[in-house]
């Protein structure tokens, strides 16, 4: 947000800090400055700043106040004419083309004359017919034959804003000759507004966070009323549907108003701020809103008066029936849901509640009477409302983050002030108000053993007391004890443990985060140990990354809707229970995962058409609800997901070729291997979101682990993804791990060669390789180092129903060299153990 320092000094005396100590001091406070933009006033003295810095400064011999007595005719151009000016030191005859002077061209002598901002030669400042910010200095030329060296001043020639169609009128009471950065200088400083600091998000909120962090008092705006007109009361009503929805809904009235400029110094503030100037009707909506955090709203009572066909109108707060419609202000028309909270009276919608008003209702230059509102929202409600139809306005970034529902009536009340100052209208007496339902403030217990065993201080107790004090908490110490009620225009602050947390946010921010000491703990560390599972978590990343992979770290949070997308149109999923998030982001993300397959997908998908290769793996927690429990278990869980290339394509060419279920099967043995996991075996299985008959099983003993195999087809058809097989693996991180060796045995190379030999075997067709290796390792004993499978075949020639399975297996000892006779012993063993256990024969 955007605040100009000399608003902030109309409720906090800041005068006597320079701008690089006030931007520290807020920055500390957590009001981060990001920039300040000079608006006449002069750079902070010294070489270096601590802070970035833009605009334009306005020394006080160079521009000043300066008021127009005459508007002349140009004696050579038509478009040009000439003021009569006095800069309080000399008349001056000044050359200018400004549009809105040239309603006073041949009156003669003014009787009011036009205050200015008048620039004198020399001065440095923005070129007003050039795009963008391009500085020019004034200089003594002749323009149509006449002499001109000065100039009468722009917003955008000062830095004010980029409106340079017309010269500023200031207002009547600026004075004659008074330098220009006295009169009306500024800095404008920008700060980053933190989520859960919205109620920062306005000048009185930044203000008040000052006056805490320098000891200075705080002064509120005057928002005392005189009604001139008729009662309010019998000339509208409120009728909320929903109090969960909207808390709080305020209607102020004011009659006989006049659509018209607000005075300079408004429009000034609000086009430092970035806020377009219109009229003084929604200029005081918008002023307030900036003020104090509260957005508001003003309707055209005259047309809800036809609207209710002459009676008095009824403001409904209700939820849009689904596909109901509305034009807001931005001339968009939007089709609603049922979820998303409308603003309307008995004839229909008329605003989208919390975030922009219906263009039927708006004010207009015939307005007369002005209906004004003053509301609350559920914030959670706004947020989604903004996030489905795409819509960003200044009072849904407020709204979406919470404002105190207290806030309303003071809003109402200082805006129905400022138009009827700014435009002449007539308060109507009393204010109809609907507070179903207030908020409570809580009240949260701390002491100040607790505060300093937590920052390391040694505040004591009424210290504390004073800060939050400062912050608008109301107090109470005894002994140790601090008692603080939350002040009513906070939402952030909990009850219990959580309270305590905040509170103790607070005192260490207006205590200033740099007076708490660095200090040695009171106690010694203790002996440093690690986690074994950390450990081998660590070491299993390493290894899937040395296979190949990369990790990814996906959202915890998702969907029922997402999560679905896993499974086959027709296949019927058990349900399941979530575990919900009471805030969430958006719609989408509103629920804690309980498939770790699921955001693998979604990765996948929204990667397939950006890489010819993918190989990642995720390990990271599912969030399954546990009955009678409020937290869930965090079951530890890894996925693996592979598709396209095996190899990316390279200039040495070559025919490109698919990853398929058994480069998953390599990864998954890869794993296993090097984490020294023994007793690893697969076996055919079935999962819903994987190809039948391309899933298996993977068991460590007799525990099944987890589950690998290729996408189900109708499955990929639920995600937009290449053309390439989908490779999936499962695993459960907690077996894997527990069943893992950090120590384990090693053995010496071997010093004597190895036997290495064929053997191709047929079997029926229902026995595994698996089964057939179980039984070579049986006959080869402790000899038999290592066993491959080769090659499949199938044909006539062996049968129907049987298969050829080769295999290449690999003799050794550890203290000689075996001899042939040896080895042909154990041949027969295991030719004999073929026959025997699987009704196997040798392929011939």
């Amino acid at each position: 947000m955007k605040v100009p320092i000399t608003w902030l000094n109309d409720y906090v005396d800041i005068a006597d800090l320079n701008l690089e100590e006030l931007a520290k001091k807020m920055t500390l406070v957590g009001l981060e400055v990001e920039e300040i933009r000079l608006v006449g006033m002069p750079m902070p003295p010294g070489e270096k700043h601590e802070f970035k810095y833009a605009g334009l400064s306005w020394p006080e011999d160079k521009f000043v106040v300066a008021q127009v007595d005459e508007v002349m005719p140009h004696p050579n151009a038509d478009r040009l004419v000439l003021c009569r000016l006095n800069d309080g030191n000399e008349e001056i005859i000044v050359l200018t083309g400004a549009p809105n002077l040239f309603e006073y061209l041949g009156k003669g002598p003014l009787d009011k004359p036009l205050k200015v901002a008048y620039a004198r030669e020399g001065a440095q400042l923005y070129d007003g017919h050039q795009p963008g910010k391009q500085l020019t200095t004034l200089k003594r030329m002749k323009i149509r034959g006449v002499e001109s060296f000065s100039m009468i001043c722009s917003e955008k020639e000062l830095g004010i804003s980029d409106e340079h169609e017309g010269v500023i009128l200031l207002d009547d009471d600026a004075p004659t000759g008074m330098p220009l950065v006295a009169y009306m200088g500024d800095a404008v400083f920008d700060v980053d507004t933190l989520p859960n600091m919205v109620r920062d998000a306005s000048v009185l909120g930044m203000a008040r966070e000052i006056a805490a962090a320098t000891g200075r008092e705080l002064h509120y705006p005057d928002d005392s009323l005189t009604a001139t007109g008729k009662p309010i009361q019998g000339r509208a009503a409120i009728q909320i549907e929903d109090p969960e929805l909207n808390p709080r809904f305020v209607l102020g009235l004011i009659e006989d108003i006049k659509v018209q400029p607000s005075p300079y110094w408004v429009r000034r503030r609000l086009n430092l701020v970035g806020m377009r100037p219109i009229n003084c009707i929604v200029d005081a909506t918008n002023y307030v809103m900036l003020e104090l955090g509260e957005p508001l709203h003003a309707f055209d009572y005259d047309i809800l008066l036809n609207r209710a066909g002459g009676k008095s109108p009824t403001i409904i707060t209700r939820t849009a029936q689904e596909g109901e419609r509305l034009t807001t202000l931005d001339g968009v028309q939007h089709t609603l849901d049922a979820e998303m909270e409308l603003v309307t009276d008995t004839a229909g919608a008329l605003s989208l509640a919390g975030v922009m008003g219906g263009e039927e209702s708006e004010v207009t230059s015939s307005t007369t009477n002005v209906l004004l509102e003053g509301a609350s929202w559920n914030f959670i409600n706004i947020r989604k409302t903004v996030s489905k139809l795409k819509i960003n306005s200044e009072a849904a970034y407020r709204f979406s983050r919470g404002v105190h529902p207290a806030l309303a009536e003071l809003g109402v009340r200082l805006s129905l002030k400022r138009m009827a100052e700014w435009g002449e209208g007539q308060i109507a007496e009393g204010l109809i108000d609907n507070y179903p339902n207030p908020p409570a403030d809580p009240v949260v217990e701390l002491s100040a053993d607790w505060v300093n065993a937590s920052l390391g201080t040694e505040i004591e107790a009424q210290k504390i007391a004073d800060i939050l004090s400062r912050l608008e908490f109301t107090c109470e110490v005894e002994s140790d004890t601090i008692r603080a009620q939350t002040p009513p225009h906070r939402l952030d602050i909990h009850e219990g443990v959580i309270g305590q947390a905040d509170l103790l946010e607070e005192i260490s921010r207006i205590y200033g985060f740099d007076k708490i000491p660095s200090r040695r703990l009171d106690q010694p560390l203790p002996p440093q140990s690690s986690s074994e599972e950390l450990v081998m978590e660590d070491d299993l990343r390493d290894l899937l990354v040395n296979l190949g992979l990369q990790e990814l770290i996906a959202y915890r949070m998702t969907s029922p809707e997402r999560e679905a997308r896993r499974f086959p149109p027709e296949y019927q999923a058990p349900e399941v229970d979530y575990i919900e998030i009471q805030n969430p982001i958006s719609v989408e993300r509103r629920v804690m995962r309980r498939s770790i397959l699921a955001s693998m997908l979604e990765i996948m998908e929204y990667n397939s058409s950006l890489d010819q290769r993918l190989a990642l793996f995720e390990i990271g927690p599912v969030f399954n609800p546990v009955e009678g429990q409020q937290l869930p278990q965090e079951k530890q869980m890894l996925s693996i997901g592979l598709s396209g290339l095996r190899h990316k394509t390279t200039w040495q060419g070559g025919e490109p070729e698919v990853m398929d279920f058994y480069d998953l099967k390599g990864v998954v043995e890869g794993v296993m291997q090097g984490m020294h996991i023994a007793g690893v075996t697969f076996r055919a299985g079935e999962h819903p979101s994987l190809h039948p008959g391309k899933t298996a099983e993977i068991l460590i003993g007799e525990t099944v682990v987890g589950v690998m195999g290729e996408l189900h087809p109708l499955v990929k058809a639920n995600y937009e993804m290449e053309e390439a097989p989908v490779m999936l693996a499962e695993l459960d991180l907690d077996a894997v791990l527990g069943a893992a060796r950090i120590l384990f045995d090693v053995e010496a190379v071997p010093t004597y060669p190895p036997v290495l030999e064929d053997l191709a075997v047929v079997v029926d067709e229902v026995v595994t390789a698996a089964d057939v290796e179980n039984v070579l390792r049986l006959g080869g004993g402790d000899y038999l180092a290592k066993v491959q499978l080769f090659d499949i075949y199938r044909g006539k020639q062996l049968g129907e129903g049987k298969k050829s399975l080769a295999f290449s297996l690999t003799y050794i000892a550890p203290d000689r060299t075996l001899t042939d006779k040896e080895v042909l012993k154990l041949r027969d063993k295991i030719i004999r153990l073929l026959d025997e256990e699987l009704g196997a024969s040798l392929r011939s």
